[in-house]
């Protein structure tokens, strides 16, 4: 009996461990993302100049890093336990987590397949790609107190 006591406590440390993997990989994404948005944000502020190559550089590494996102492998059942601010509602809805990460993935797509050539064009990139990003976080993310 003892011995299988050990043996699930050994798989409970296993599976908390590798969730804690997968948390940590999920955010490393998601600061990615952010890095690679906040170049843009830079640029539409006025914090850096405007940059056709920069703008396609930084949507051309968010493009890839989001088309990476797999949201079986990323958001396993029982991920939501640990430091992470994904929300229940990831598990409670699925098709509709889904469903905003494929509008992510398009809208993504569509600025590497047109990127901005001008500052105001890229006005209007960067406010598809935020609330895009927005409405996402705001059904899917807790948000930190």
């Amino acid at each position: 009996m003892r011995k299988f006591v050990l043996a699930v406590a050994a798989l409970a440390l296993a599976s908390t461990a590798a969730f804690a993997d997968v948390i940590t990989d999920r955010q490393a994404v998601m600061k990615e993302n952010a890095r690679q948005v906040g170049t843009l944000v830079k640029m539409v502020k006025g914090e850096s100049a405007f940059d056709a190559a920069a703008v396609l550089a930084a949507l051309t590494a968010l493009n890839d890093n989001v088309q990476k996102i797999d949201v079986a492998a990323s958001f396993p059942v029982g991920s939501d336990k640990g430091d992470t601010t994904a929300s229940p509602k990831i598990w409670e809805d699925p098709a509709g987590f889904q469903a905003e990460v494929d509008k992510f993935k398009a809208v993504t797509a569509s600025a590497v397949g047109a990127p901005a050539q001008d500052l105001d064009a890229l006005k209007a990139q960067v406010g598809t790609i935020g609330q895009t990003c927005g409405t996402c976080h705001e059904a899917f993310r807790v948000k930190k107190g």
